[in-house]
């Protein structure tokens, strides 16, 4: 399965608001296992990450039965690709980044546009926010309700949610998610700074003020 356009790069460590899970007992010895062939080696492995890699899938795609279908897809092209895994990077980064590519790829063939056209690529002075929109929200890092900003995500549209999820969740650079979906930094940015908008405004429909959560309001 082809991954034009798409690189297979180490990420940093994600910090925001939904941390991974810190390497696992058990997982160097079963991957190189898997390597050899050993087919409980690799079962241990899709029950090591089986669920991270469907919340990944959820998140990107706000579809149960297609997550479902992607997750699948996920490990099927796991175990055609394992061999090529040197370590380099943590092995749930190096699953995540396969995920993502498979995703990304699976919206293109539906012919899905994964930025929206009407986005604004280079704001002008007048027009463009007085403030960093690419930085992190403070009320979104917060100790928020995690089932109620999860369901908030998975109803973003589509556009908002993919780089939300790319970058404050999987903690990818604009630069990288520019390459994966095809536009500018520019507009990366726009659609992050309006997904956190969107985001606070589901939020406070729920019930989930800033206040009622314990944040301190910010200035968008």
């Amino acid at each position: 399965m082809s991954t034009q356009g798409l690189q297979m790069t180490q990420t940093k460590p994600n910090s925001g608001l939904f941390k991974r899970n810190p390497p696992i007992a058990g997982e160097a010895e079963a991957i190189e296992a898997a390597k050899n062939g050993d087919p409980e080696a690799f079962s241990k492995l899709y029950s090591l990450h089986k669920r991270r890699v469907y919340t990944l899938c959820l998140r990107m795609l706000g579809n149960v039965s297609e997550a479902e279908d992607m997750t699948q897809e996920a490990f099927l092209h796991l175990f055609r690709k394992l061999g090529s895994f040197r370590g380099e990077s943590a092995f749930s980064t190096w699953l995540h980044r396969l995920t993502v590519n498979l995703v990304l790829m699976h919206l293109r063939k539906k012919g899905l546009n994964l930025v929206s056209l009407e986005e604004t690529i280079n704001p002008s002075e007048d027009d463009a926010p007085k403030r960093d929109f690419g930085s992190s929200d403070p009320i979104l890092t917060g100790s928020v309700d995690r089932v109620a900003l999860e369901r908030a995500v998975a109803s973003l549209p589509p556009g908002y949610r993919m780089v939300f999820v790319l970058h404050d969740v999987e903690g990818y650079e604009h630069n990288e998610i520019a390459t994966m979906l095809e536009c500018s930094t520019g507009n990366s940015k726009s659609q992050l700074h309006k997904a956190r908008l969107k985001l606070r405004e589901l939020l406070r429909q729920t019930g989930q003020t800033p206040q009622q959560a314990g944040l301190k309001e910010a200035a968008v």
